[in-house]
């Protein structure tokens, strides 16, 4: 697809189109972050924010990512693996501990599969349907999706850090939620509603 066919200007979204993060962790390849805003009305994903980082521990890179809100985070299998930085910790429970509100298993689908190659179609038929739109000043997305392409016909898993970040949170996409807080319930007590007790 062509970047102009994706890119847009960056605007303001209403407050109760819902929202995900998606993570890809890394220390010698970046860690990478995006923010997904989802018009349901539309099934339109917006990418509106993206953070990298590479060499760089989980206190850094949550203090980054905690100012976009109190997003629900999709990451991939390898956050169960523990690291030597963590101190025999697994990496999600690493950036649960710092505050980001890590979703309860790791980026699947519905059926509970993590195809590759299944994550990528979902994206371009997004894309191709004009139901996938990027922030056109986040360069270093774009940046990435130059660059991602197919080596002997198998998806070449370098610089992809981005990419794959945005794969976690579209396969994640149930689970985006609004910001705005849930109205609390009423508990004055109503005459009528006492006396037909």
């Amino acid at each position: 697809m062509k970047e102009e066919t994706l890119a847009i200007e960056h605007r303001e979204f209403p407050r109760h189109w819902p929202r995900i993060g998606g993570m890809d962790f890394g220390w010698d390849h970046p860690f990478a972050a995006v923010e997904l805003v989802w018009d349901r009305d539309t099934d339109t994903v917006y990418v509106s924010r993206t953070y990298c980082l590479r060499e760089a521990t989980a206190i850094i890179h949550a203090a980054a990512l905690k100012p976009w809100g109190n997003l629900p985070w999709a990451w991939p299998r390898d956050g169960r693996r523990e690291t030597l930085e963590g101190a025999g910790v697994a990496l999600a429970k690493q950036y649960t501990a710092q505050g980001l509100d890590m979703l309860y298993t790791h980026a699947q689908f519905e059926d509970g599969s993590v195809s590759l190659e299944a994550g990528i179609q979902d994206m371009l038929i997004r894309m191709e349907s004009g139901r996938f739109k990027v922030f056109k000043h986040l360069t270093d997305w774009f940046d990435e999706y130059r660059l991602y392409h197919r080596k002997d016909g198998r998806v070449h898993k370098e610089g992809d850090d981005l990419m794959s970040a945005t794969r976690y949170a579209v396969m994640m996409l149930r689970h985006a939620r609004t910001d705005i807080p849930p109205k609390p319930r009423s508990t004055r007590w109503d005459r009528t509603s006492w006396m037909s007790m």
